[in-house]
C-alpha cells in the first residue's frame, strides 16, 4: 500500500463505500471539491463536524533572510487555506 492517495484512488474508495459505479463516485468527488472550493473562494469556513474544518488564512508581508547570502529579503503576503483536524478523525487516526 502506498503512502498516499491520489484522486482516482480516492474515487474508487468512495466507489467501493458507497457502492456507486465509479463515474457516479467521481461526479460526486468532483461536486464536493467544486463545492468546498467556491465557499473558501467567498471565505467562507467550510465545517465538517467529526471531520474537520478548513478556513481560509491571510499571512501579513514579512521581513525574511536568504540563507545563503544572509541578505534582507521581503516576503510577500500570502493567502492559503488551513485544515484543523476534528475529534473524530484525530482519533481515528490516533487508534
Amino acid at each position: 500500500m502506498s503512502t498516499t492517495m491520489n484522486k482516482l484512488e480516492l474515487i474508487a474508495a468512495v466507489s467501493e463505500e458507497a457502492g456507486l459505479a465509479k463515474t457516479d463516485a467521481a461526479k460526486a468527488v468532483e461536486a464536493l471539491f467544486s463545492a468546498m472550493t467556491k465557499a473558501l473562494q467567498g471565505k467562507q469556513e467550510v465545517r465538517v463536524t467529526g471531520f474537520g474544518s478548513f478556513v481560509v488564512a491571510d499571512r501579513k508581508a514579512t521581513k525574511g533572510r536568504n540563507p545563503r547570502t544572509g541578505e534582507e529579503i521581503d516576503i510577500p503576503a500570502s493567502t492559503s487555506v488551513r485544515f484543523k483536524p476534528g475529534k473524530g478523525l484525530k482519533d481515528a487516526v490516533s487508534s
